[in-house]
């Protein structure tokens, strides 16, 4: 039974719906024991602009304002945790990182979905591409994120949608899993992409993983409430890791 999660939006980001008390009564109803809010970071372009699929930092102190709320009235049914999920931008890290913290952010996990600084590089993660060097570079980035000690985990790491050559695809992601065990870190097998049959969790990186001997948890990835309560779904994950041989773990702070 995955009772732990750290991978929850709320409204703020702009494609997630439900109020926040929801998520935490759902996930009292269906047994959890902590959960984590990581809402997408608030991000400014140079020239001032902010995407609508993350929070807006004038909603930052009222999402840490209501969270906390919830903290303290459900101390004694639930553990709550309140941080970011935060792309890697390595120019502008440093003051994304200060920002965060000053406004209270426990923990952060890692969400690479662009293959650069969103000032110069929109390119997203998710497109289709048989690029090997756009491969490489997404690893890269994830590598070197991690590598800054500041992230609990890698959400849906299997997001780069390589479409090339899958030799190519296989000789990369197993030096990169290496990399990621020899960090410490587990791999997110990511529950939205699965149950909404996405082109992650991918069957042959979960395949290097099981042989290189990484780590699982399971992301929730929750955009509504009733995902806390879908079990059944969580149950075919376990099976489907536990086929593949896949120890599952469950996931952890790193405090920011």
């Amino acid at each position: 039974m995955v009772d732990v999660n750290l991978h929850t939006h709320t409204y703020r980001c702009g494609h997630a719906s439900g109020e926040d008390r929801e998520y935490v009564e759902n996930a009292v109803k269906a047994g959890f024991r902590e959960i984590g809010f990581s809402d997408h970071a608030p991000f400014r372009t140079k020239d001032g602009k902010e995407a609508g699929y993350r929070v807006q930092y004038l909603a930052v102190p009222e999402y840490f304002e209501n969270l906390r709320a919830l903290r303290d009235e459900f101390k004694d049914r639930i553990t709550i945790h309140i941080g970011f999920e935060m792309e890697y931008y390595e120019e502008d890290f440093a003051d994304m990182l200060s920002y965060v913290r000053s406004q209270g952010a426990e923990y952060l996990i890692l969400g690479q979905h662009f293959l650069g600084n969103e000032h110069i590089y929109r390119e997203g993660t998710a497109g289709p591409s048989d690029s090997v060097e756009r491969l490489e570079k997404y690893l890269d980035l994830v590598l070197r994120a991690l590598k800054t000690g500041f992230f609990s985990y890698v959400a849906h790491p299997d997001i780069i949608r390589f479409t090339g050559d899958e030799k190519a695809y296989e000789t990369r992601i197993r030096a990169f899993i290496r990399e990621v065990v020899k960090l410490g870190y587990p791999l997110e097998f990511n529950r939205l992409g699965y149950f909404e049959k996405r082109h992650y969790p991918r069957d042959l990186f979960w395949k290097i993983a099981a042989e290189e001997g990484a780590t699982a948890v399971i992301g929730l990835d929750c955009h509504t409430p009733e995902v806390y309560l879908d079990t059944a779904t969580v149950e075919e994950i376990e099976a489907h890791l536990t086929a593949l041989g896949i120890r599952r773990v469950l996931p952890k702070i790193r405090r920011i």
